[in-house]
């Protein structure tokens, strides 16, 4: 967008809450037209868009909160054509200067917009990467509760009656699931020992029906199938990285801006006589930080050419955090090519 077409139209800024949205619209010089709340629905959106084309054509929205609050609005907008940008929260700085109240915040959105400092295109959120973010939410939740129960059994069989526990003892996840469902508690007999085979059996079959689940899960997520190709990829990684991504990846416009996404692009320090330094990056996707953390931890155990970089660079004098954020760095340039583009 070059600065001839912002001067054509309007600029609008959003401060998104659950039921009420506050927009604000500024002229081409960044005068106020105005402000205005509206409900988070589909008419509210319309109403919304409305009265931005009032003020003329409108030319982008800046918008706090699209992965959020602002998701409905920004589908809408981008469907009618309207070029949505991400906005951060104001800072504290410019709060404590100029206040805080829904229709500032709206405004300085628009300015933000307006500025060129929300430049980042939102996510789509409207295709099958999003349909992948809806599983993962459950798998994660699936798989803590799997984690929490298998630590309940083997809390149990800590405490549990000798007989139980010289049975069980020393068995695999697998094979301690396998077992423990299959214990029958009697109707008579010792009562610790017929509660305890019941919470065993009860815990077990939950952590069966939580593996199919699991299962199920996994096989939905096919949207995935070009980065699980990659070595030391797998399902939880791959959905990890795709949803960082969004449904819309061009927007990201080079591997050093996927890179910086997941918090991997280092950071210039430098001042003086200490110029050329850098640092970690610490802001960024984390879900999508930890996935390249794990993807580097299984090369370096498993892949031969990683194993034998990072045994020469230790070599070399370097640390092992220095050793990860290097190949972390060279995962993301490796996975940017292969991030799915429809």
């Amino acid at each position: 967008m070059t600065i001839v077409e912002d001067a054509r139209g309007v600029t609008g800024g959003v401060d998104t809450h659950l039921d009420v949205h506050v927009v604000a619209a500024l002229d081409p010089v960044g005068a106020l037209l105005g402000t205005a709340a509206f409900p988070t629905t589909p008419k509210g959106y319309e109403a919304l868009l409305g009265w931005l084309e009032s003020f003329g054509p409108v030319v982008k929205v800046g918008i706090e909160g699209t992965g959020s609050y602002g998701v409905g609005l920004s589908k809408f907008l981008a469907q009618a054509g309207i070029r949505v940008v991400e906005v951060n929260r104001p800072n504290r700085e410019e709060r404590r200067r100029s206040g805080k109240s829904d229709p500032l915040d709206a405004i300085e959105a628009a300015r933000s917009a307006l500025g060129g400092k929300a430049k980042s295109i939102a996510k789509s959120k409207d295709g099958p990467v999003e349909a992948v973010r809806a599983l993962l939410v459950a798998k994660r939740s699936a798989r803590t509760a799997r984690t929490s129960a298998l630590i309940q059994m083997r809390e149990l069989l800590v405490t549990g009656p000798d007989q139980l526990r010289s049975r069980l003892r020393g068995l695999r996840i697998s094979a301690l699931v396998a077992e423990a469902a299959r214990l029958r508690p009697a109707r008579s007999g010792d009562s610790v020992v017929i509660a305890t085979k019941a919470a065993l059996s009860s815990l077990a079959h939950r952590v069966q029906e939580l593996d199919g689940e699991l299962a199920e899960l996994d096989s939905l997520m096919r949207h995935c199938s070009d980065l699980l190709g990659r070595f030391g990829v797998g399902p939880d990684t791959a959905a990890a990285l795709v949803v960082c991504a969004g449904d819309n990846p061009e927007r990201l416009h080079s591997a050093a801006a996927w890179a910086r996404l997941c918090g991997v692009a280092p950071i210039p320090t430098g001042s003086g006589q200490t110029s050329g330094r850098v640092r970690l990056h610490r802001g960024g996707d984390r879900q999508a930080n930890a996935a390249l953390w794990r993807i580097a931890m299984v090369r370096i155990a498993h892949h031969p050419e990683t194993t034998a970089y990072y045994h020469r660079k230790l070599k070399d004098g370097r640390s092992k955090k220095d050793i990860v954020r290097l190949l972390k760095r060279y995962i993301a340039r490796e996975v940017y090519r292969y991030l799915p583009r429809s």
